[in-house]
């Protein structure tokens, strides 16, 4: 439509440099071309013109002290992409890739990835280019007060409720909800991903890595079938990679390989996962360590990963859960997955399947499901904590995960609906796009032009 393209190229121009969000914004309102031809208030109201623009930016430097008592400067956002469902929602990323172009890829989806849920919050996220490793304990802290030191004029229980996300977990939320205590005066649920001490919620931890893999039973059991006894292969070793690890030995599949930033591991016989937590939860090691205790597993350096591949994908199975990083599954990856026997892709990451690989995907009638989708048990959870810190409750791990499960059946079913309305069943990359985008937009109207 030429709407969608004056609208993305307007976005070039008003936002250079910025690929990672050209590419989100490209591949969402493609999909959305049949719903904007069959409602032409989306287009009178000037709607993707509007949610494209996030409603605010921050951009702020953060100052610190190293233990060598040298000051450090490292560079803070907050944008705050759309409130028309709720407070803005979304986490803060620090890591050395954190851009303006990262955040707005990553805020813009959250927008129909929290509209998914059904839960009333926004989008939003934020982050630094800060990193953390071999850092001290101490110089964490000094950062993280710095970086609260803007961020909290910003937040709120009711205005913007950030979370977690790569770089950012329990330790850095507790260092930064004391400098707001401290800033504000006020003990409120400002931050969610909490130390389960101080208002976290239990099945956090977990919910993004669940939800990725209750997302894919559904789709299968549509399809007839279920993961059991499916072999699946994983990337990333973090808390998504693991915990889908964890909810995919529940539901009766094989999850056989994992990945970090230095390579990947392949195990036939199933990935040990009491001694990956301890690899990378407690040790914080790197995996080819895992070969200490499994030698006849395969670990693959990144060195000798296929060019413009990762060798995580390289292998046979029924599915694929990329849980790693965006743009880790590239169109040799989805060739080599198809000829290999994968039936399924599942996001658990943000953005990790490449345009191409996506089309590719769909073209084959692989059942893929979209991050938005699939990944959203994380924010689902946040919202939920949110909801145990307003009633000054405390719900019990089955309470979490029963809801977490129910969201995240609601989100496929959605998504599924749109899919078949739209003339594309299984489509869900369409789908979910439609039906968070109906959801967002039909609110936008209602609220007028703001």
């Amino acid at each position: 439509m030429t709407y969608i393209h004056q609208t993305i190229e307007s976005l070039k121009q008003s936002s250079p440099a910025q690929s990672e969000f050209y590419q989100v914004v490209e591949e969402v309102l493609t999909s959305l071309a049949p719903v904007l031809e069959s409602n032409q208030q989306y287009q009178n109201q000037a709607i993707i013109q509007r949610i494209v623009e996030p409603e605010r930016q921050i951009m702020f430097r953060v100052p610190w002290v190293d233990d060598n008592g040298v000051i450090q400067v490292n560079k803070g956002y907050r944008v705050e992409f759309n409130s028309a469902l709720g407070p803005y929602k979304g986490g803060l990323r620090f890591h050395p890739s954190v851009n303006a172009s990262i955040i707005k890829f990553l805020g813009f989806e959250q927008i129909f990835k929290n509209a998914l849920t059904g839960l009333p919050i926004g989008g939003g996220k934020g982050g630094a280019n800060f990193v953390a490793k071999g850092k001290s304990d101490g110089e964490i802290m000094r950062f993280c007060q710095s970086f609260m030191n803007e961020l909290y004029r910003h937040i709120g229980p009711h205005t913007d409720v950030p979370a977690g996300d790569i770089g950012v977990g329990a330790r850095e939320i507790g260092y930064m909800f004391g400098q707001y205590k401290r800033l504000t005066g006020r003990y409120e649920g400002v931050l969610t991903g909490k130390s389960l001490l101080w208002g976290g919620s239990l099945a956090r931890k977990e919910a993004t890595g669940y939800g990725t893999v209750y997302f894919a039973d559904y789709m299968l059991n549509e399809r007839g079938d279920s993961l059991k006894g499916k072999k699946c292969l994983v990337s990333g070793a973090g808390n998504v990679a693991i915990y889908a690890i964890e909810k995919l030995y529940q539901l009766g599949a094989l999850p056989v390989s994992c990945s970090d930033s230095t390579g990947t591991i392949y195990h036939a016989e199933g990935i040990d996962l009491k001694l990956l937590k301890r690899l990378k939860e407690v040790q914080k090691l790197g995996l080819i360590n895992y070969l200490e205790t499994y030698p006849n597993a395969i670990f693959t350096p990144v060195s000798e990963y296929p060019q413009d591949g990762h060798a995580v994908w390289h292998y046979n199975a029924d599915a694929a859960f990329p849980c790693a990083t965006q743009n880790e599954l590239t169109q040799i990856d989805a060739d080599a997955l198809i000829a290999n026997g994968c039936k399924l892709v599942s996001e658990g990451a943000n953005m990790p399947t490449t345009r191409d690989a996506v089309n590719t995907f769909l073209e084959a009638n692989i059942a893929f499901a979209p991050a938005k989708a699939a990944n959203a048990g994380g924010v689902a959870t946040s919202q939920l904590e949110m909801a145990q810190n307003a009633s000054m409750q405390r719900w019990t791990f089955n309470e979490v995960d029963g809801h977490l499960k129910q969201i995240m059946k609601n989100i496929f079913v959605n998504a599924n609906e749109a899919s078949k309305e739209f003339g594309q069943q299984g489509n869900l990359v369409l789908g979910a796009n439609i039906a968070g985008f109906r959801r967002v937009a039909d609110a936008m109207i209602e609220q007028g032009v703001v």
